[in-house]
């Protein structure tokens, strides 16, 4: 049987994450969300969340799952790209996800199928178990390893570390695609200055800030808007021409969650 991309298991969102021993806690990956699908080592294909085929964008990955010598496998996880610090920079990803597809690593967290075996019946901390035993290390893919400890102090040392936040699984759960309230994400929330650049209207549909990283004029928003980005180069343009002029943009002060549900 050939195998497809099959639509993720979505977590629910919370406000703090669960207690007790039932739960394994891993670190929310700051990406998106990609799902490996391997029928052969010469037909392998990256699926972003909503199914659309990424593969040409995470050209690394693929030759990683490759690596992997398995049979066939579906594997369900977050591609990222780290910032100089080592940890996940979204921001960077939107700037590079269309340009280096070696640039890209995945967070490697569930196996839904391997070497001919559906897993999905099987609970989440055997599945991860199994998926743990195929990742070799040192390559474009790696395993999201669970935090030792308990959820709260958990979630206290990952907020002031700056990370997205927490993605806690029951132990026993049985993977089934769409929302689920077996798995929770606990989000943290960071302070950001932006400036505002412009505004997009289209009849019917929300109006839409565009705002860019104050200093180096990077657009921060989805990488699949162009008028968007034109609107963050022009920016730039004109704010490299007259330095000092207040009236270009106004510096707007912005609580932001970090995005990838």
């Amino acid at each position: 049987m050939r195998l497809v991309f099959i639509p993720p298991m979505k977590p629910k969102l919370v406000k703090s994450p669960p207690l007790g021993d039932d739960w394994i806690h891993e670190i929310k990956l700051d990406g998106y969300r990609t799902q490996v699908v391997i029928n052969s080592p010469d037909d392998i294909r990256a699926y972003s969340s909503s199914g659309a085929d990424w593969t040409k964008r995470y050209l690394g990955i693929v030759e990683a799952a490759r690596e992997l010598g398995v049979e066939s496998a579906i594997i369900d996880g977050e591609a990222v790209v780290p910032g100089d610090d080592g940890r996940p920079d979204f921001h960077k990803m939107q700037r590079v996800i269309q340009k280096d597809p070696y640039a890209a690593i995945l967070g490697a967290f569930d196996i839904l199928h391997l070497n001919g075996h559906d897993l999905r019946d099987i609970g989440c901390k055997a599945r991860r178990e199994m998926l743990y035993s195929i990742v070799k290390p040192g390559t474009r893919i790696q395993f999201s390893e669970a935090l030792p400890g308990d959820a709260a102090s958990i979630f206290y040392l990952v907020d002031q570390a700056g990370i997205e936040g927490v993605v806690s699984k029951r132990a026993h759960s049985i993977y089934r695609s769409g929302p689920t309230a077996n798995w929770v994400k606990t989000k943290s929330y960071k302070h950001t200055d932006l400036d505002l650049v412009g505004v997009e209207r289209e009849a019917g549909k929300p109006t839409i800030a565009r705002f860019v990283e104050p200093g180096t004029h990077h657009y921060a928003g989805p990488p699949s808007s162009p008028s968007a980005v034109k609107l963050a180069n022009g920016y730039g343009r004109r704010s490299r021409r007259r330095p000092a002029a207040p009236r270009q943009a106004r510096r707007c002060e912005k609580n932001t969650r970090r995005r990838n549900g």
